[in-house]
């Protein structure tokens, strides 16, 4: 399904084409803070409609998850990776997607603590 989303000042926004029936939470040390409950979808179903050059951009760990902030707002709406085969994923914070019912989620815990 497509959807609009942005950060919290609108300075980065995007739309995407992503499927919200198997959302997930991650326990890792990141994720746990952020409280991000997450969507993937292939980066050619994501758009960036504005704010490239607003986005600051923070890799952890091994270091393969763009992950993207607006420098105005401190908002991570999405990051940027690959799965292991190789194919560009965009991963969705899917509380930055407007007219989400987050009550109707059920996300899957991810344990990225044990990896």
């Amino acid at each position: 399904m497509a959807y609009q989303g942005s950060c919290h000042c609108g300075e980065v926004r995007f739309k995407v084409d992503v499927d919200l029936s198997h959302p997930i939470t991650c326990n890792c040390s990141y994720c746990s803070r952020s409280g991000s409950i997450l969507a993937f979808t292939p980066a050619e179903k994501f758009e960036l409609e504005q704010g490239e050059e607003k986005l600051t951009e923070y890799r952890f760990n091994t270091e393969k998850i763009q992950h993207l902030f607006c420098s105005v707002c401190g908002m991570e709406s999405f990051s940027r990776g690959e799965m292991p085969d190789g194919t560009k994923m965009v991963a969705v914070n899917i509380r930055c997607l407007e007219g989400v019912d987050l009550d109707s989620l059920q996300p899957t815990q991810f344990d990225g603590r044990s990896r």
